[in-house]
């Protein structure tokens, strides 16, 4: 399922990806302040909790390909949580031909020690599925292979506050957003990087992680 805006009036595209167990609802505020910029978008859903990353790359194609023939411009990417690995992996497979920028929320671009913890048990892989056991920090080869080092701009935004106290003291090592610790987010080759005082369940609704989005999408650099 999509949420998309017109897409005739600018010549450069968003495409926005929602993390694993959400929807394209939870980018929805993100999406159409980004839209209000001058970029047209396109909010994808997928089935994240049902299929690995690799397989989800494909599922994604269909509703990209078409949105990138469509803009005369850049194709750029802004992902929440899984969202970025998915994004990595599809620009590995499908990269579009005139791709800009990606900005990534609150990405485990080097896992979740929390995954590390809970991939074993029964109910975190019934709930998450596939996709969730690849979110840990030392990942197998295959998964490996997907996420090639990048060679595109990269600005990640991080968030320093947790909503998960327990998560937090017992098995996220550092400051974090209560599922990913800032310094998981960060990816060899990224262009700019920025904390922002926000949960990981909410830092896209929040006003500074949709500034920040907007001024990457436009100047390649953060505001800080």
């Amino acid at each position: 399922m999509t949420y998309s805006t017109p897409s005739d009036r600018p010549s450069e595209g968003v495409v926005f990806l929602h993390g694993i167990s959400r929807s394209f609802r939870s980018l929805i505020k993100l999406q159409q302040a980004v839209d209000k910029a001058g970029f047209a978008t396109r909010n994808i859903g997928y089935p994240s909790r049902e299929k690995p990353l690799s397989d989800l790359v494909d599922d994604i194609h269909p509703a990209i390909a078409p949105f990138t023939e469509a803009n005369d411009g850049a194709t750029h990417f802004v992902c929440h949580s899984m969202g970025g690995l998915l994004a990595r992996a599809y620009i590995a497979r499908y990269r579009p031909a005139r791709l800009g920028r990606v900005v990534m929320l609150g990405t485990p671009n080097g896992g979740s020690e929390i995954a590390d913890r809970l991939k074993d048990r029964m109910l975190y892989r019934l709930y998450f599925g596939p996709a969730g056991q690849q979110l840990v920090t030392k990942r197998d080869a295959d998964t490996e292979a997907l996420l090639p080092p990048v060679d595109y701009p990269v600005g990640i935004i991080a968030g320093n506050r947790s909503l998960d106290p327990i998560a937090s003291r017992f098995m996220l090592p550092g400051a974090d957003d209560g599922r990913v610790t800032v310094e998981r987010t960060k990816l060899d080759g990224m262009a700019d990087h920025v904390v922002i005082p926000a949960s990981h369940a909410f830092m896209m609704k929040t006003k500074a992680a949709i500034a920040q989005t907007i001024a990457f999408l436009q100047d390649g650099r953060f505001n800080c």
